[in-house]
This record gives C-alpha cells, structure tokens and sequence, in this order.
C-alpha cells in the first residue's frame, strides 16, 4: 500500500468517525420515529379483536375518522348510556336493601365473627348494631322493598332491576371507583365510557361521544382518571361539561377573534400535524387533529345542547332543575338532551355521599337524607321523560356508588362517631339499572338477615361491566384492544353477563 493511500484510508476513518459524532440520540430517534410509528398503528389497527368470529363485520380504529360510528360485534339492545355515580358510596341499608332483623340488634355489641379476619377503613375494637334510620315500604306492582327517602323514585321501581349483592374487594373510595369505571383499582387503565366510545364511535360528529358531568362541588376521589382514556387514544377520553357558565372552558372565541380567524388557526396547526404525522407517523397526532376539529364544531353544539334555558316549564317542575347553577337535576337533565342528540356514554359524579358520621353532613340520618332529597325528582323524571320519548328502550341507565355502607355503626380510633354514621363495605351493595333490554321490576341476589353479605346472586363490578357491554353488542371477552404485548379488555380476566336481569 503506498503512502497516499495510507494517507487516504486514514481520512476516509477520520471522516467516518465525525459522521458516527453527529449522530447523537435525537438523530437516531427522529430517524427511526417511521420504524416506531408503524409498529404503533400496527398495533391500533390490530388492537379491536372483534367481529369476523361473529359473522359480523370486523370493526377497526381508524385514526383518521377515531369517532365515526361503528357497528357492533352482535345488535345490541342499548345504544347509550347514562351512568349515575353516587361518589362516596350510599347506603344500601336505608334506601334498597330491607333489613328488620336489624332493628332487634340495635345499640348491641358487634359479634366477634362479623370482625374476625376483616379489614374495615376505620372500624376499630368492638362497634355498636346500627339499625335502619328510615322507614321502608313495599313498592309498585314488583313489590320492591324502597325506603320512605326515594318517595318520587318509589313510584318507577317497575321499570327498574335491582342487585342486591354486588361485592368489591376495594374499601377505600380512589381504587373502589376506579374498580368500578376502569376495571382495574390501579391508574392507567381506560374508563367504560372510553371502552365504549372506541367501540362505537359517536352518532353526532360535532359533540363528544363521552361526555361526563359532576356535581356535589368535589370530583371523585380517584379524580379524573375515571374517566380517562389510558393507553386508548386521547381521543376517546372523557370531556368534562359544565351545568353553569361555559359549558366547557375556553369554547368561546377569545377577544379580537371571530369565527373565521379561529377556523384559519385550527387549519393552520392541522397542517403542521399533519405534517409531523406524515414524518413520524403516530397515530397519536391524528388524535390531536381530531380534537381540534371537533374542539371547533363544539362552538356551535354545544352550546345549543347544554342550554336548558329553553326547556318548557314542565319539564323544569318535572325535574327539579335550577337554571345557570350547577346541580344535579340541571345534569340529569343535560343527560337526557346528550343522549337524544347522540352522545354515547353519558357519566354523571354526584360527590357526597359519604355517610361516616363524623359531622352532621356525613350523618346517615342528616346529611344522607338530604343528598337523597337533592336526587330522587330528577332521577325518577329521567326515567320517565326518556320512556315518553321513546328513548328509554336503547338508553341503559345505571344508578350506584362504588361500595356499600356497614350494619354496624362506626366507631373511629374504637369511639363512637358523634353522628350516626356506617364505615365502607365491601362484601355487599346495591346498583339498579334501567332501560337498555334490562328486565322490568326485577331484583337478583340476596343478602344474609342484617344485610352484611351476600347469600346469593353475588355479582362484581366486572359482572356489571360485561353486561354493559352485552346490551351495547359487544361480548367482553373479545372485545379487546392490544397494549404492551397483550390483548387488554375493560373486565381485565373476570366477569360475566347477568343473564337474569335481561328481558
């Protein structure tokens, strides 16, 4: 080898060494963001297991169109829903669950086997009976045992399904309610209404497919996570309205921008995403154009169907409702209004129902009874109105809170509260259902005589889960989505379909 080629051989290393420099971690991650991109859309595209097994056309999430309607695995018989969250767990024991054998045990010691080996949030030493702090009555043709605090709710029980044993094995509010909406105690998991939302799709393309509303001037303690998207796209996340003010924040044009000017803005930072999406290719930038396009057609629905200024008289004395405040019966209204304009899941927080007895507003036999006051018109109007309007039959409506509440009373640090008060229960609630193919006048399961566990019908949140989705056409089993290597579904490994509330 000659000297110039030595010479040359040596520039030609020392060139390839400075080009090795320049490629630093952000080179190599932008260079193989395409690689990236595409295992990630293949894993959304391939992530809806469901349909070609059925006979019935296979369903897969396009990012392009994330919210156009989609058909299910099988013709359900609900085509939405409205779920009503009681956040801090009422009392299955003055409201549902009839217990006399309760009331010869008031004021006496708890026997040692209701305490031995069990875990209770705040229940310490030797807690006192508590018997039932309300009257109850037979009621309607069913003859549904409904105490004397539902009195507008006691005159529909006909058109309602009980549980009567639903267990948990979550006694702290935070886990217990994701439990309920995500099918996991632990953060990450995505919500029901996001599971249906991405099933589905929305039969309005300018209003969200899964809208949630909360009342009672606190969120859930497992905050907004209940109604996350978690690993599914962004897309399908809960959004959050409001009863009073704006509807949603920051829908109203900013001063010195009309309408036009906001369109011009949207297209402009579309096309950047679009931009981006055509070099990385994440599905997750399709998500964000579709939020921003329909963020701008909200501006025209929205505020159309969350105004209830423009209901007839009758329907506010029907409801309850209070106008441009924030309250319940103003939410269970806006349920009804979503639903008959195509939303498909509809979530509601009522938060205050946490009954320890430690003040006068947790009280079972103060605070308790007014929170029941504040929702019993409006909930019975719901079901009324949606059965006059022929929308009862494909709108599934589901009432409950994410545990139950003691026979005994508690006794915090092993003192007696100063208010009658019952700790949280997991071994024993109550949820109805409505509407959505769910049987009429129907109650399943059973509790023992003081109403501390269930004797038969026991069902789970994941029972409750799966027969959501059945009435929606979908099979829970199946209905998957694929995340770090492994099919997810909503009901994680559990659950089956009550059978014995369907018509």
């Amino acid at each position: 080898m000659t000297q110039k080629e030595i010479h040359n051989k040596r520039l030609l290393k020392e060139a390839n060494e400075r080009a090795l420099q320049l490629v630093t971690r952000r080179h190599f991650l932008k260079e193989s963001a395409m690689g990236f991109g595409a295992l990630a859309i293949g894993s959304l595209l391939g992530g809806c297991h469901f349909g070609s097994s059925n006979g019935v056309n296979s369903t897969l999430f396009d990012p392009a169109h994330p919210l156009a309607p989609k058909l299910p695995m099988f013709p359900g018989r609900a085509k939405s829903v409205i779920y009503l969250h009681m956040a801090g767990a009422p009392s299955q024991l003055e409201l549902f669950d009839y217990k006399p054998a309760l009331m010869k045990l008031d004021g006496q010691d708890c026997p040692q086997s209701l305490l031995e080996g069990k875990r209770f949030a705040f229940i310490r030493g030797v807690p006192k009976m508590l018997a039932p702090q309300a009257n109850f009555k037979q009621r309607g043709q069913c003859g549904a045992w409904v105490s004397d605090h539902l009195p507008h709710f006691s005159t529909i029980v006909d058109e309602v399904s009980f549980l009567k044993s639903v267990t948990t094995d979550q006694f702290n509010h935070a886990p217990a309610q994701l439990l309920v909406h995500t099918g996991s105690p632990r953060l990450g998991r995505p919500s029901m209404g996001s599971w249906v939302t991405y099933g589905l799709g929305t039969e309005n393309q300018n209003l969200p497919g899964f809208v949630v509303l909360t009342s009672g001037g606190k969120f859930p303690d497992a905050g907004k996570s209940v109604w996350g998207s978690g690993f599914l796209p962004s897309v399908y996340q809960g959004v959050q309205c409001r009863s009073e003010g704006d509807p949603v924040l920051f829908i109203k044009d900013p001063a010195g921008m009309d309408r036009d000017l906001r369109k011009a803005s949207i297209d402009a930072i579309n096309e950047v995403n679009k931009k981006e999406y055509e070099e990385y290719r994440d599905p997750e930038i399709l998500s964000r154009i579709s939020q921003y396009e329909m963020a701008y057609r909200m501006q025209i629905s929205v505020p159309d169907v969350m105004n209830i200024n423009d209901e007839p008289q009758y329907i506010h004395d029907m409801y309850g409702t209070q106008p441009n405040k924030a309250c319940f019966a103003n939410n269970i209204l806006l349920a009804r209004k979503l639903v008959e304009k195509g939303v498909r899941f509809v979530q509601l927080f009522d938060w205050g129902w946490d009954s320890h007895g430690s003040d006068a507003n947790l009280a079972i036999d103060v605070g308790f009874i007014n929170k029941c006051r504040q929702v019993d018109k409006s909930i019975t109007a719901l079901i009324l109105d949606l059965k006059q309007r022929g929308l009862l039959e494909e709108t599934l409506v589901v009432w409950g809170g994410e545990f139950g509440r003691t026979p005994m009373q508690e006794n915090r640090e092993g003192k007696q509260n100063p208010f009658k008060g019952r700790d949280h229960h997991t071994e024993a609630f109550t949820i109805w259902m409505a509407g959505g193919g769910i049987k009429k006048g129907a109650s399943y399961g059973e509790t023992d005589e003081i109403g501390y566990a269930s004797i038969g019908g026991k069902v789970t949140p994941f029972d409750i889960q799966a027969t959501i989705l059945n009435q929606l056409g979908f099979n829970h089993e199946k209905f998957t989505y694929q995340f770090q290597g492994r099919p997810f579904r909503l009901t994680d490994v559990s659950g089956e379909v009550i059978r014995e509330i369907l018509a």
